[in-house]
């Protein structure tokens, strides 16, 4: 649908699709990855398990290292227990169970190269499979390290965004704002902020997706101690100028922000990204503050719970022209 009452150059560069019929749902999604999913090709090529492991949720990638330990180890003293622990020397004999678990801590003595020295293999067979098992533990152990030290490791904003964007009052008119927090014990210097704008809009009766670079109140910080409340004004420069929440949720519309700092503790540049869509945008609402003295006097308080708490206000009544 057409609403701009003034003409604003499209952003041309975001890499994504112009034609609105062949593009679905949100941008971004609130973890700050694209909506994207890829498919036409081979299975073995969309495999990328190291940026898939670096990116899991720790309980996700706790339990990629443990269940594979539990099943190796599993299968490796299933394979002793067929063979028979008459070819572990110093396994004890007892019931089936005794002598599979006996098995299966071999096999996770050998598979760690810990080797207590208790049980050992007996035999060319056993011997065998015990070398294979300890070589394929010490590549195994080898990405695992590679794979933890690479998540310790990895540069993270440590950003928390507010989950929704709030109408405000602003100075004489309004302003979209959301606001954005450290969590962290990391200090952040040097933000900046990008906002674009995608929506859906009417050009010769074929709907188009359309980007627009909106221009910030203050969109550079020198450093990121307390939350960063990011303001975007509502008047003629913006393409939001005079459009209700209802204009926006009928385009589509969805705010993307991309935003990066230099973190002192990895020395390296940290990026974070979110997006919000109509449905996350509240009219007439202000935020609380985040921050407060302590009772000392000789400190600030963050109050990093208080992100998404807010308080419904009056907006400013909009000029004729203005409504349109």
């Amino acid at each position: 649908m057409s609403m701009r009452k003034k003409t604003f150059n499209s952003e041309l560069t975001t890499g994504f699709g112009e034609k609105s019929t062949q593009t679905a749902g949100r941008f971004y999604r609130k973890d700050g990855k694209p909506n994207i999913e890829r498919k036409g090709i081979r299975f073995l090529d969309q495999l990328s398990w190291f940026h898939t492991m670096l990116s899991l949720p720790r309980w996700k990638f706790t339990l990629w290292m443990v269940i594979p330990f539990l099943a190796i180890n599993c299968i490796f003293g299933f394979i002793y227990y067929t063979v028979g622990i008459d070819h572990l020397a110093g396994a004890v004999g007892g019931t089936s169970l005794d002598r599979y678990l006996q098995a299966f801590f071999f096999s996770a003595q050998t598979f760690t190269t810990v080797g207590y020295g208790h049980v050992s293999p007996s035999g060319i067979l056993t011997s065998s499979i015990a070398s294979f098992e300890s070589f394929l533990g010490v590549l195994s152990l080898a990405v695992a390290s590679g794979l933890f030290y690479g998540r310790f490791s990895k540069p993270r904003s440590f950003l928390k965004f507010s989950d929704i964007a709030l109408i405000a009052p602003y100075k004489d008119g309004r302003a979209l704002m959301f606001r954005t927090v450290p969590y962290k014990n990391n200090h952040l210097m040097d933000g900046e902020v990008k906002l674009t704008l995608g929506m859906r809009v009417k050009y010769r009766e074929e709907e188009k997706n359309e980007f627009y670079n909106l221009k910030v109140e203050i969109s550079e910080i020198n450093t990121l101690i307390l939350n960063w409340t990011i303001v975007q004004v509502l008047n003629e420069e913006s393409p939001l100028y005079g459009i209700s929440i209802d204009d926006t949720k009928h385009a589509h519309a969805e705010l993307i922000v991309y935003l990066k700092a230099f973190d002192e503790g990895f020395s390296n540049t940290v990026i974070a990204r979110t997006s919000y869509t109509a449905d996350e945008m509240i009219e007439g609402a202000k935020f609380r503050p985040m921050y407060s003295a302590a009772e000392s006097g000789d400190t600030t308080i963050l109050h990093i719970d208080r992100l998404n708490s807010y308080e419904k206000v009056s907006l400013p009544e909009l000029m004729p022209a203005e409504a349109g």
